[in-house]
């Protein structure tokens, strides 16, 4: 099968976010399954082409494509996902994606990403590359499936093709003003209040891609049902429970390559569930890395995210002092984001010098020997479409503190009230007392080393590969093409 992959993001060329994790895993999933997947992604400034192998596509050359009233050039750069045979295609267009980072708010931004979706077919068009399947990611690729539809119908190097939109996230609709309709040279007549286009008095490139998919998909089976209702929806509960029939969960993979306490590149220290000593090893290096000491007896609390609403952390706002207060604990975090969360996290740290360890931005190593050397990891999360460190820490026996909602909820298991089968502790209620009360309930249970150590094996023992999910989202594009199959006989 010949899929289309076109995203804003991928692992190892370009993240903010676990988009990239997800774009880099799966088509590399498809590709051991026999698919033949190009992939696309704009060529931002950070992106170093000698670094990654790539090579300048001297056979397309500067390429055209229509941005409203103007022409843009572009030209395009070849390389692979490393160890797969993922072709990936990069656009080049200095203009939009010589930037300081690959999202911005800039005037432009409706114009960056309808260039780089009108070149994705430029591109397959030059090389004559049919695909039976456009994977399409959140809404910086949402215009698609109605360019498919409703400009590239006459070419029957489209014509038959499926596209699947998948969510990564709803609360990011790429709104714009509706003369962005113009711009992207779609038909005015499908702008009308509540339409096909409109959201809210905007052009939106998502809604656009829910309307004219031929599936939908989200990443994880509870959060597919939150977004059919006010509360997760963001305004589009309506189009998505209209669309229920349509819409399918697939819980994203981990790659076991990268995040694997048995052979995770970024520790000294390796262990398993058969061999777990490592990971005390790991608990030493990690505190020493925050200059903490190091107490065999104190449970640390690791914190891996950006410091986003969406994450919660005001909960831990009024809560966190008095619980530092009441109880043994160390917490290490690391995150980047609103102003207040790091303002209060470095307040934190110095309140609490030898019990809070904060890096603020992002490191690599770092995440990984927090994941390693936890005990137990923190996601108060207000909403979670799929969420992967909890995924991470299930897998490193790091036992995750989550609140319940999306993929949180299909993933752990609260060890009070299952213990027969919990692998962590959840909470439902949105508030501090909540995130309190199973911290405090976790803690009880390291108490317990012999209990503690079942809950970790819990976790440890999971399989949480891309190959299962790969098979799904495979079956997913079969359908599709079936969808659509249909829809051509009409």
């Amino acid at each position: 099968m010949n899929i289309c992959f076109a995203t804003s993001e991928c692992v190892p060329f370009v993240k903010t976010g676990g988009l990239a994790d997800v774009c880099g895993a799966l088509p590399r999933a498809l590709d051991r399954l026999g698919c033949n997947v190009k992939l696309f992604l704009p060529l931002y400034q950070s992106i170093r082409t000698m670094d990654h192998g790539l090579t300048y596509a001297s056979d397309l050359g500067e390429m055209i494509v229509r941005v409203g009233m103007q022409d843009v050039g572009f030209h395009t750069w070849h390389g692979t996902i490393p160890d797969s045979n993922v072709d990936v295609y990069l656009i080049d267009c200095p203009r939009y994606f010589h930037r300081p980072t690959p999202y911005t708010s800039d005037p432009d931004e409706d114009e960056r990403f309808i260039l780089f979706q009108y070149a994705i077919f430029s591109v397959l068009q030059r090389y004559a590359w049919a695909p039976d399947v456009f994977h399409c990611n959140d809404w910086q690729t949402g215009l698609i499936p109605a360019i498919i539809r409703l400009n590239y119908e006459w070419d029957d190097l489209f014509r038959p093709a499926a596209s699947v939109m998948a969510i990564h996230n709803i609360g990011y609709q790429g709104r714009f003003n509706p003369l962005t309709l113009l711009k992207a040279r779609l038909p005015q007549e499908h702008y009308y209040p509540t339409g096909p286009f409109e959201l809210f008095g905007s052009f939106s490139f998502l809604k656009s891609g829910l309307v004219f998919a031929d599936l939908l998909v989200t990443v994880s089976e509870n959060y597919a049902r939150e977004i059919q209702t006010s509360e997760f929806g963001e305004g589009l509960q309506g189009l998505l429970a209209s669309r229920r029939g349509e819409l399918y969960g697939i819980l994203n993979g981990i790659d076991v390559d990268v995040w694997n306490p048995a052979i995770d590149p970024y520790l000294t220290d390796h262990f398993s569930a058969d061999d777990i000593e490592g990971k005390a090893l790991n608990k030493q290096q990690l505190l020493a890395s925050f200059g903490l000491p190091y107490r065999e007896d104190t449970p640390v609390v690791g914190i891996v995210s950006r410091f986003a609403d969406q994450k919660g952390f005001e909960l831990l706002h009024p809560m966190m002092e008095p619980f530092l207060r009441a109880h043994d604990v160390q917490f290490v975090v690391l995150g980047s984001g609103e102003p207040r969360h790091e303002r209060f996290f470095s307040w934190l740290q110095a309140t609490f010098p030898t019990r809070v360890g904060v890096y603020i931005g992002y490191n690599e190593r770092l995440s990984h020997l927090i994941e390693a050397g936890s005990d137990l990891f923190l996601m108060p999360s207000r909403y979670e479409p799929c969420g992967l460190n909890q995924m991470y820490s299930l897998v490193y026996g790091t036992v995750p503190v989550v609140r319940y909602t999306g993929g949180l909820a299909d993933t752990v298991r609260d060890s009070d009230g299952e213990p027969a089968t919990g692998n962590g502790f959840t909470f439902d209620w949105f508030t501090s007392e909540s995130v309190y009360d199973s911290l405090v309930r976790a803690l009880e249970a390291y108490r317990t080393p012999e209990r503690w150590r079942t809950i970790m094996k819990r976790g440890m023992n999971a399989d949480f590969s891309w190959e299962a999910s790969a098979r799904k989202y495979l079956a997913l594009y079969e359908k599709a093409v079936d969808t659509r199959r249909m829809h051509t006989l009409k």
